[in-house]
């Protein structure tokens, strides 16, 4: 088994980071926001495409400009070895393993929930955030969201929560206590309160995948396929 090292960077680095992210990526979403004449405006009033567009220039750049510059300033100036950033055969297996997550993981999980609080955890409540998202694209734009959602979000979302914090983490925790803390933060940025429980679940399985295999493969893998499935459940209910 080769378990992930812990880069030079600490957990205040990294938390440092994370916040730099969050607010460059606020910033920048009003910047966009405001040149395309939709500042100011209520989330559900703006248009459909300022969300994947926002989400390309407002999180994608600041997390890479970010993760670079804390891997030059604290790592060994190669992002790649400092976050993990490989690939092997092996990591196709992340592709079950995210449909499963999707399909399994989740029910076992709001079953009984949905069940014991049913105005909270029905399943309408639950894919509800993702639903007004899908059901507002069309045409090309539909396009665009599936890279936003299936190709651009695992890869920078591994790379922050998987390369840089859970790395950080482990080096000051240990693996379980850090695998356990770095998904509640991968869960808890999403700011969707129903939705934390599955998330925290599968943060779990992605710091598992990063573990075992040492690199950010099999989790980018995973996660893909656990956002690819979303899509094709919601889609035809859009």
């Amino acid at each position: 088994m080769t378990v992930a090292k812990a880069p030079r960077a600490t957990v205040g680095v990294a938390v440092t980071a994370w916040f730099a992210v969050l607010a460059a990526s606020v910033l920048l979403f009003q910047v966009v926001a405001s040149v395309t004449g939709h500042g100011g405006e209520d989330l559900d009033l703006v248009p459909f495409w300022l969300y994947p567009v926002s989400s390309m220039l407002s999180l994608w750049i600041p997390t890479i400009a970010v993760l670079w510059w804390v891997s030059r300033r604290f790592g060994s100036r190669s992002p790649r070895r400092d976050y993990g950033v490989s690939f092997a055969p092996i990591d196709l297996v992340g592709i079950p393993i995210g449909i499963l997550s999707q399909l399994a993981l989740l029910h076992v999980l709001y079953w009984p929930l949905g069940r014991w609080f049913p105005g909270t955890f029905s399943r309408d409540e639950i894919e509800e955030p993702a639903l007004r998202l899908t059901e507002r694209a069309v045409g090309g734009w539909a396009v665009v969201l599936v890279i936003a959602v299936v190709v651009g979000a695992p890869v920078v979302e591994e790379l922050l929560y998987r390369g840089l914090a859970l790395r950080a983490l482990r080096g000051r925790l240990g693996m379980w206590p850090a695998v356990v803390l770095g998904a509640a933060w991968f869960a808890a940025s999403h700011l969707q309160a129903v939705q934390f429980i599955g998330l925290l679940a599968f943060g779990v399985v992605l710091g598992l995948c990063a573990e075992r295999t040492g690199r950010l493969g099999m989790g980018m893998f995973a996660h893909a396929a656990f956002n690819a499935t979303s899509l094709v459940i919601l889609w035809p209910k859009r």
